[in-house]
């Protein structure tokens, strides 16, 4: 919402759970959320990525971008052009040189940081402001804020019920006044209400199944190979590829695990596994 979607929250969980596109949304705000689902599982599944680096704030724009930039090229690369701001005077650094050198200055001074919080929010300043690409530089920031949330354990940063204006107002202040004192407010109001939000789902969360944890990289690779080989879901060909991994007193309840999450699969959550829509939905016809 703070980018402009039009996407109600309920909408929005039934496209991430269901792959259901809501009706008489535009493509590009459905692009936006799918884009946001793959960049938050790039950070959440593979904790080895969860760092501040050049080459994760890369990854990110590239996914949060993916789709939604006017040359396709420009996905996941820093910008070789002058850009403006929209609704401010404010003019980013535009020589490809110098801004290639602060990206690494920023990123090498936020990695030094310590604190989890003051991480979290120097890049929430500091990449918007610098503008590294030519457009999703306020995405990429909000998502890079919160891996130092994941790798401390800490609540997720959300801007659930975050005012778009006051967003901007902040970020205006940022941009034209070098003030933070706006953005702060809105980044410890926006943590508040996501700690309250975050306690509340996660008592309605149901215990997590302890063998699938285990066996977590093994179910996606079985379910992989089993689109990928065109063959149908059945216990048969579950168990013609059982990786060696799975132990012999498992066995029936890892085959149950991929039959049911059989069942659930759609191409809004096939990358869980490594697939593409397009792979999944060849799988389907051929069914």
């Amino acid at each position: 919402q703070l980018e402009g979607n039009t996407y109600s929250r309920l909408d929005t969980e039934r496209l991430i759970e269901f792959g259901q596109v809501a009706e008489g949304k535009d493509a590009f705000d459905t692009q936006m959320i799918l884009n946001h689902k793959q960049a938050i599982e790039f950070l959440v599944h593979s904790p080895e990525q969860a760092v501040v680096s050049q080459d994760t704030i890369v990854a990110l724009h590239a996914l949060l971008s993916d789709g939604l930039m006017r040359d396709p090229a420009m996905c996941g690369r820093i910008r070789s052009r002058a850009v403006e701001i929209g609704g401010s005077v404010y003019l980013p650094v535009a020589l490809p040189q110098r801004l290639e050198e602060l990206f690494g200055i920023v990123v090498s001074m936020a990695a030094e940081i310590e604190d989890p919080f003051e991480q979290a929010f120097f890049l929430m300043v500091h990449l918007p402001y610098l503008q590294p690409f030519e457009d999703v530089n306020k995405r990429v920031s909000r998502l890079a804020a919160n891996i130092p949330f994941i790798r401390h354990n800490l609540c997720p940063l959300s801007f659930i019920d975050v005012p778009q204006q006051a967003y901007v107002d902040a970020m205006i202040g940022v941009y034209e006044l070098n003030q933070v004192d706006l953005l702060r407010d809105v980044f410890v109001w926006a943590y508040e209400r996501s700690c309250q939000q975050y306690v509340a789902v996660q008592q309605s969360l149901v215990p997590p199944d302890i063998l699938r944890l285990r066996y977590r990289q093994a179910l996606g690779e079985v379910i992989a190979t089993i689109v990928r080989n065109g063959k149908a879901a059945t216990e048969a060909s579950v168990l013609a590829v059982l990786p060696s991994t799975i132990q012999a007193e498992d066995r029936e309840h890892f085959v149950q695990l991929v039959l049911k999450e059989f069942e659930g699969l759609h191409a809004g959550n096939a990358v869980r596994f490594g697939l593409r829509p397009l792979e999944l939905l060849g799988w389907k016809s051929s069914q």
